[in-house]
């Protein structure tokens, strides 16, 4: 059970940082920029489909704090090494408490969009890949290294196709989905690298194929995100709308940002990850600016 009494003073609760509060947030926030940008209407959508959106949003949101939950719970013996402040690490949460947390919110994240489901069978279909993806890498393909990465890749982009699908547009957010999963994949190579030595049971491509080989994929994945950032202006975007401006100097800001979390691999590991999660959260708003097109 999680310890009594109050975290300290600044700290995060043990529950919270078991789940991961703030990835959270980032589930919800894409998979509601997906279905705003499905509209296209700005914030001026019906009261119906922002009901639609937001519930799809609370499912990606609890079936991502499961998948966190279960992450740690297996991947304690590596945590002991790579990050030793975690609450199963350190007991701040028991074991039989994470497990009994991690089915709960599954099931939360399946029932809370059982309605939109009804209306939107699509959402139905990409909650089973969504789960069964899950459940399979953390069971199996995480162990395999870059195939797990990019099964978390994919798991990423499909968030944005979530929330378009729980409003009626599921088409129109690939290539955001797209930049999505290739940022991803690059930042999951990233991590492999800065956890290289104390990874236990994986077979990660910096393991096997070495530093120098990593980074070029990483790099490389990024490159094409770069280049599919121009997608939209092919598709269904215009250049000299004020979405359209608005889009392009804030995704060509999180493209600098991108370039910036592979130009010095295999070095500064951890601040080029974090480099990686910065450009994604100036992706999102770039990709929120296409909602008022």
């Amino acid at each position: 059970m999680v310890k009594q009494g109050p975290p300290p003073s600044g700290a995060v609760h043990p529950a919270l940082r078991l789940v991961r509060v703030g990835n959270l947030g980032v589930s919800f926030a894409g998979a509601l920029v997906g279905g705003l940008v499905a509209r296209g209407a700005g914030v001026g959508i019906p009261l119906q489909v922002w009901i639609w959106v937001l519930l799809a949003g609370a499912s990606t949101s609890l079936v991502t704090a499961g998948g966190n939950v279960l992450n740690d719970l297996l991947d304690r013996d590596g945590d002991r090494t790579n990050h030793p402040d975690r609450p199963l690490v350190t007991g701040a949460v028991s074991v039989g408490t994470a497990r009994v947390l991690a089915a709960a919110l599954f099931v939360a994240g399946i029932v809370v969009v059982l309605p939109v489901v009804l209306i939107q069978p699509l959402l139905g279909l990409l909650l089973a890949l969504a789960v069964g993806a899950l459940l399979a890498y953390e069971f199996r393909l995480k162990s395999r290294g870059f195939v797990g990465n990019i099964v978390v890749g994919l798991l990423t982009g499909m968030v944005f196709v979530y929330g378009a699908a729980a409003a009626g547009n599921a088409l129109v957010l690939l290539p955001f989905a797209s930049m999505a999963f290739l940022a991803t994949l690059s930042r999951e190579v990233i991590k492999d690298m800065e956890d290289v030595k104390g990874d236990v049971g994986r077979s990660t491509l910096p393991q096997t194929r070495g530093m120098g080989l990593s980074g070029a994929v990483a790099r490389g994945a990024v490159g094409l995100a770069i280049a599919l950032s121009a997608a939209p202006f092919l598709w269904f975007l215009r250049l000299g709308s004020v979405a359209g401006i608005i889009y392009l100097v804030l995704v060509l800001a999180a493209d600098g940002v991108f370039v910036l979390s592979v130009a010095y691999l295999p070095n500064r590991l951890h601040w080029e990850q974090t480099m990686s999660k910065v450009g994604m959260t100036v992706a999102l708003f770039a990709f929120l600016a296409v909602a008022f097109r």
